[in-house]
């Protein structure tokens, strides 16, 4: 007998937000690569509330995105034979990176590169557009919502990420001052402002907490080093200084040996609890990202039921749902009428 695992029906429990955000991840990293203005432009055409972007530094203190400082996955540094001797072996976050890295490079030499789709294998379609863009700065990206926000008559939101806050602090780099600098040159380090700030790291996010009115979210990832901060002691801890968490989304459904989801866990409950906002990361519509019992036939990279996964999310209770795939997300939030 073939046993086909479903996610349980629940009541909704409501979340902390009138209307749970749907946020783009790097812009709509299903359909463009990562991290280009197109990526960012086309996540708000499907209607996303937010865009998430990552931030690293350049060698002149430039903030620019990057999901890391490390360049070849998502450019075209190795064609560029005027760069090859810069390639390098450091330790970032803990681990041994070999590559091009963005503090190698000044803006004026980063804005030779062009960017390339960072898996092209899952989405061959995006690499179409490979080497139509270059990389964008962080004021690049503020100006151009501005922009797509006045076009579209409504206020689209940016949660910025900041990357490896501890190593660019180890190397005189350190992010929060050109962060805290770009924005208020767009007059928006206030508290209306659509902006929220969020780091793995803690170092940095309660010094921004010092520095900014700002919303700051600690971001949560699976495994030890954030497991204590699951906890209702670790959470009281992050509410001294953050305004919520943004966890990995198996900390909120996790899956069982199966790898499907069910029952979810406290978490969401837990930081509701001390008015801490969840926004979950990172929901893909391919069969590879999704929970057994959401995949739809064999094929790793073919779309499985996204759709279930973000209803099961909001069911839960979450404020927002990061994802490469915008339009899915945004159609079935509207599908329970939220």
């Amino acid at each position: 007998m073939t046993v086909t695992w479903q996610v349980p029906v629940r009541d909704r429990t409501p979340s902390l937000v009138v209307t749970p955000a749907i946020v783009g991840h790097r812009g709509a990293s299903g359909h463009r690569p990562e991290h280009t203005l197109e990526a960012y432009r086309t996540a708000i055409r499907m209607g996303v509330d937010d865009i998430e972007i990552d931030l690293v530094s350049t060698k002149d203190g430039v903030l620019v995105a990057r999901h890391e400082s490390e360049l070849s996955g998502t450019t075209d540094v190795t064609d560029h034979l005027e760069f090859a001797s810069r390639r390098d072996t450091r330790r970032i976050d803990d681990h041994l990176v070999t590559g091009w890295f963005t503090e190698d490079f000044t803006l004026a030499e980063l804005k030779t590169l062009t960017a390339r789709e960072r898996l092209p294998a899952t989405r061959p379609d995006n690499t179409a557009y490979n080497g139509r863009e270059g990389i964008a700065t962080l004021t690049e990206i503020l100006a151009m919502v501005h922009a797509e926000s006045m076009r579209r008559g409504r206020s689209v939101g940016v949660m910025i990420e900041l990357k490896h806050a501890a190593y660019f602090d180890s190397i005189g780099l350190p992010l929060d001052d050109p962060l805290l600098a770009a924005l208020r040159r767009h007059d928006l380090d206030r508290p209306w402002a659509r902006i929220s700030l969020m780091s793995f790291e803690s170092g940095i996010l309660r010094r921004l907490a010092l520095r900014t009115k700002l919303p700051i979210i600690q971001l949560l990832e699976t495994g030890a080093s954030h497991a204590e901060l699951c906890t209702p002691a670790g959470l009281a801890s992050i509410d001294e200084y953050a305004d919520g968490i943004g966890p990995h989304k198996s900390l909120v459904l996790p899956r069982d040996n199966r790898g499907a989801i069910g029952e979810p866990s406290s978490l969401v409950r837990d930081a509701h609890r001390l008015w801490l906002t969840v926004h979950v990361w990172t929901v893909r519509a391919e069969n590879r990202f999704l929970p057994s019992n959401l995949r739809r036939g064999t094929a790793p990279d073919a779309p499985g039921d996204m759709a279930g996964e973000v209803r099961a999310l909001l069911d839960v209770g979450v404020d927002g749902v990061i994802t490469d795939h915008p339009e899915r997300a945004v159609t079935a939030a509207r599908e329970l009428d939220i």
